[in-house]
């Protein structure tokens, strides 16, 4: 341990009946409790008294005296008015009788010796323990070490610990002080005296050797300096509060906006834990009120909305990340790889808009990409500025005519942009586009970032000073479809919107962007996402698949919950349980549909609850409902569900219900032992939600199945239905100091 430590402002108090904070320390000789007191001491900002050595100051008196250790009466007379000085500085090891400083003197060999036969006789103690009391009195808020402090001197100190440690190890730390100190010693020689004084004591009526019983009794054998003041400030902070001596409406440093705090350990973390558990409704509103926590449903904005539209692989999806700055939209070098109407809050200058990127239009397109030109009229009906791209270095096709034709009608403003205009050579190719008669066509290279700037300036000139449609921008719960392709993602979008929202083909794969609807159901407004289904092998993915594959990971970390479809008609595969698992790492809620019920018999009905059993039993909290997106059956249960599984993702317990569920948990199964050492739960707190995430302060790691064990028993006794819960583990790391 350095030399330094810091001193921490615990904001420590007077209590209601105006008593002040003593930490009362004691145990046998050599369990640390001198060092760590004084760190302890300098770290809370508190006054130190090492009362133990009273005792041998004591000693050291009456052999001065010329006095026998056996003469009771000569002894007593001899401590009965003791001339003491005990410095109260954390930083003083100086102890003084007669005024002379005798702190090296009485721990040599005879003093050692004869202390505990000093100590034995009852006035002595009386005496002394008298002189403890006053001078503790005098110290007001302090830390005090000695013996019989918790059972006898500070009965009702409100903190009480106990260090203790095996005879051996006592034995060896005290041999080690010795020798810094430059005495010459034995260790067979210590180890014999401390054997021989704990044997002496444990004769005693009121034996040091035990501890009080509401003291905190802390083993240091296996514990380093660092780790035993580690343990202390744990003691006090929670004696501090539990008592009412600790300002905790001053420690909200650590607390965010949201409710959460950071689990790394600190003293204030402490504080804050508790904070605010016996606040009354009107309490937490106003409290909500003060760190801006704003309780709407959801966020209407007026942003007009572009439509960028255009025959396919003319770099619609190019242009749109650029007007975006960032690589959203999936792009690749063939055509049709944007397939439904995917919109993207944009800014430029300031300017809020929405940026529609749409599917390649073709009037004579047949199947699917019928399906896809429809979704990109439909975009052009309802922008409020419309951009057709055309392709440079192509020219003119006959589907860029049947375009403009269109667009000529349009009730919009509709911007010309020329694209992949790499080079000053080709401005006579850009001239052609003025036959298509919709004015000025704007050389652009989107790939390259050429004249974009300028397309947007133009754009925002063209914006109404009314949008046609008020945007939801933020608030509705996000609802990611998640599955494996040509599991019914869109089909099932199509349904609950009622629109055809998503371009829905059997070809696996149809799914490209992930596509946002704003869906009001019986009870609340929702948005779904529905995504790209996820195949087997994403890392050998190239081209649009893989980037579709990482917008749907994007898609699922976005999300609060998602909702997994599983092929019900057919066995769940490997790639389910990837697909799984990516959404329980993600952390979201979670709600199973097996989807083609329709196309589920007896037989299938039996071997998938068996599949269910073997398969997903890992995930027993979660919500399961059986639909058919193609017929609509039991769509409308699928709100509830999400909704249950929200309340799950969002919920959290106080922290001393917690802590009080967990002790009775941990007395009915201990946690293994690890190393020889049992690990000590010291406490536990929510640290967040979404998802909920319980943290355990420990003195020692905690194995993987008894932390499945803790989840298991917290889930029979707070629930969380459809919600991850994850357990994690604290070990106590050393403090640095300065």
């Amino acid at each position: 341990m350095s030399e330094q430590t810091t001193t921490q402002d615990f904001s420590f108090v007077d209590n209601a009946e105006g008593g002040r904070l003593i930490v009362a320390v004691d145990g046998p000789s050599g369990t640390g409790k001198s060092t760590v007191c004084r760190t302890l001491a300098e770290l809370t900002g508190a006054k130190y008294l090492d009362t133990g050595a009273m005792y041998r100051v004591a000693t050291l008196h009456v052999l001065n005296q010329g006095i026998d250790p056996a003469d009771e009466r000569a002894v007593v007379a001899a401590t009965a008015d003791l001339p003491l000085g005990i410095s109260d500085d954390p930083q003083s090891t100086a102890v003084l009788l007669d005024g002379k400083d005798v702190s090296s003197v009485i721990r040599g060999k005879e003093v050692t010796r004869t202390v505990s036969a000093v100590s034995s006789y009852a006035q002595v103690r009386e005496n002394l323990v008298a002189l403890q009391r006053e001078l503790a009195a005098k110290a007001g808020r302090c830390v005090v070490e000695g013996r019989d402090i918790g059972t006898v001197v500070l009965a009702d100190a409100p903190c009480k610990i106990y260090l203790d440690a095996a005879a051996e190890v006592r034995a060896r730390r005290r041999f080690e002080q010795d020798k810094q100190a430059g005495r010459e010693v034995v260790f067979d020689e210590v180890l014999a005296d401390v054997k021989r004084r704990d044997e002496l004591d444990s004769t005693r009526a009121q034996s040091p050797l035990k501890p009080a019983d509401d003291a905190v009794v802390i083993d240091t054998s296996d514990m380093d300096i660092d780790e035993v003041v580690d343990c202390l400030i744990d003691v006090v902070l929670d004696s501090a509060v539990a008592g009412g001596y600790l300002d905790s409406g001053s420690e909200d440093d650590d607390t965010t906006a949201d409710g959460t705090f950071d689990v790394e350990f600190d003293e204030s973390s402490f504080g804050d834990a508790d904070f605010g558990e016996n606040l009354a409704d009107e309490d937490w509103e106003k409290l909500e009120e003060a760190f801006g926590v704003d309780t709407a449903d959801h966020t209407e904005e007026a942003l007009c909305t572009v439509a960028i539209v255009g025959r396919p692989n003319v770099g619609k999806s190019t242009l749109v990340n650029r007007f975006l700055g960032r690589r959203e939209a999936v792009v690749e070098d063939f055509p049709g790889v944007t397939r439904d109407r995917v919109s993207y809050i944009a800014d430029w200058n300031g300017q809020r808009y929405l940026v529609q990127d749409t599917g390649g239009w073709d009037p004579d397109a047949k199947g699917i990409h019928q399906a896809i030109a429809r979704q990109a009229e439909v975009a052009m009906a309802t922008a409020d500025v419309i951009v057709m791209v055309v392709d440079t270095k192509v020219g003119i096709t006959d589907t860029d005519y049947v375009m403009a034709k269109k667009l000529q009608r349009a009730e919009v403003p509709v911007i010309l942009v020329a694209n992949k205009f790499d080079s000053d050579s080709q401005y006579g190719d850009v001239a052609e586009f003025w036959g298509l008669g919709l004015g000025y066509p704007w050389p652009v290279s989107a790939q390259h970032g050429r004249g974009g700037a300028d397309v947007l300036d133009e754009v925002i000139k063209a914006f109404p000073d009314q949008p046609r449609n008020t945007s939801i921008t933020e608030g509705p719960r996000r609802v990611a479809l998640v599955g494996k392709p040509n599991v019914g993602k869109s089909s099932l979008l199509n349904k609950i919107s009622g629109d055809e929202r998503s371009v829905v083909d059997d070809v696996a794969g149809t799914t490209v962007d992930p596509v946002d609807s704003l869906v009001q159901l019986d009870e609340k407004l929702w948005r779904f996402v529905d995504t790209a289904g996820l195949r087997k092998k994403v890392k050998t993915a190239s081209g649009h698949e893989y980037y579709a594959s990482l917008r749907t990971k994007s898609a699922i970390d976005a999300a609060e919950v998602c909702v997994f479809l599983v092929d019900a008609s057919q066995p769940i595969s490997e790639q389910d349980q990837k697909v799984l698992g990516m959404i329980v790492d993600a952390g979201r809620a979670l709600v199973i549909a097996y989807n083609k019920w329709d196309l589920v018999d007896e037989d299938r009905r039996y071997d998938l609850e068996r599949e269910i059993d073997l398969q997903l039993a890992h995930i027993p909290w979660c919500r399961r409902i059986n639909i058919s997106a193609k017929t609509g059956r039991a769509i409308q249960k699928l709100e509830p569900f999400l909704i249950e599984a929200l309340e799950s993702w969002d919920q959290r317990v106080s922290t001393g219900k917690l802590n009080t569920w967990l002790r009775a948990v941990i007395a009915q199964n201990p946690p293994p032992m690890r190393g020889g050492r049992l690990p000590r739960v010291l406490f536990a707190t929510q640290a967040s939600t979404r998802p909920p995430v319980i943290v355990l302060f420990t003195t020692g790691f905690l194995e993987h199945g008894y932390r499945r064990y803790i989840e298991r028993m917290f889930r029979e006794e707070f629930g969380f239905p459809g919600s991850p819960v994850r357990i994690a583990v604290r070990v106590r790391e050393k403090r640095k100091r300065k």
